[in-house]
């Protein structure tokens, strides 16, 4: 295993169980405890855990991986998901955008439809995501327009007043959410209050609004509410997702698409 899929598969063991022991990262990664303490000192350095006597504890009370260190979890079910939501777009459509690893994989699903290879363009991309600006920037048949704003390295994504600036001044048919967490009843959320609000203001922005999420996703809270149920239109998650959770979706008027 490279270091860089050890420390992918440490920092996710850590937010699911909020502490690791040398000897219990070792046995679970197969590898010896002085690699996995070599592990925990370098990731302590960059600040993505607290080093404790012989293990490591997450990086404060609210934690988030940055991207970048995020694995292919459910990876096929984000796939799925990014196919379907990609179905959902019509050629020539303006369409948002925010950062997270489902709408990546929804901004390649567009990438490679057969029916958008040409156009004047074929799609205007909106979005606050740097990462998938630059994916899609290649592509000469889409128009990308970036929001401008502060980066946040957690999630490559743009936040602050200049990115409002932008959003203010246009109109898109579709945004497509990438959330924390999406509860029928408190609504689609993020963890960091300023990039729940570019996305609220993303969704203000459009004539309708899709979430894209995993179905570990739902039923779930977080600390930033970017907007109510009410405000989405449609929900495409996998197939996972329990017939409790899709009844309350449906009752508060969205459309759930399950693949």
């Amino acid at each position: 295993m490279s270091r860089d899929a050890r420390w992918k598969a440490l920092l996710e063991l850590l937010v699911e169980r909020g502490r690791l022991d040398v000897e219990e990262a070792a046995a679970e990664l197969e590898v010896s405890a002085a690699t996995i303490r070599r592990d925990f000192d370098q990731l302590a350095e960059q600040q993505m855990l607290v080093r404790t006597r012989g293990g490591a504890v997450v990086h404060g009370v609210s934690y988030e991986l940055p991207l970048r260190y995020k694995t292919a979890r459910h990876a096929s079910e984000k796939q799925r998901i990014a196919r379907a939501v990609a179905e959902l777009i019509a050629p020539g459509e303006a369409v948002g955008l925010t950062g997270g690893t489902t709408t990546t994989e929804v901004a390649r699903a567009l990438a490679v439809r057969g029916d958008l290879t040409s156009g004047s363009p074929a799609l205007t991309i909106v979005t606050n995501a740097l990462n998938i600006a630059n994916e899609l920037a290649v592509r000469p048949q889409f128009k990308i327009v970036v929001t401008g704003g502060v980066a946040r390295p957690q999630s490559y994504e743009l936040i602050g007043p200049l990115a409002d600036g932008v959003l203010g001044q246009i109109t898109i048919d579709v945004a497509v959410l990438g959330v924390v967490a999406f509860d029928a009843a408190h609504g689609a959320a993020a963890h960091d209050e300023a990039e729940a609000a570019i996305n609220r203001l993303l969704c203000e922005r459009a004539e309708r609004v899709v979430v894209a999420a995993d179905s570990s996703k739902l039923g779930q809270r977080a600390f930033a509410r970017i907007c109510a149920a009410e405000a989405v239109d449609t929900l495409v998650t996998d197939t996972a997702a329990t017939a409790e959770a899709v009844r309350r979706f449906e009752e508060a008027g969205i459309q759930v698409l399950t693949v």
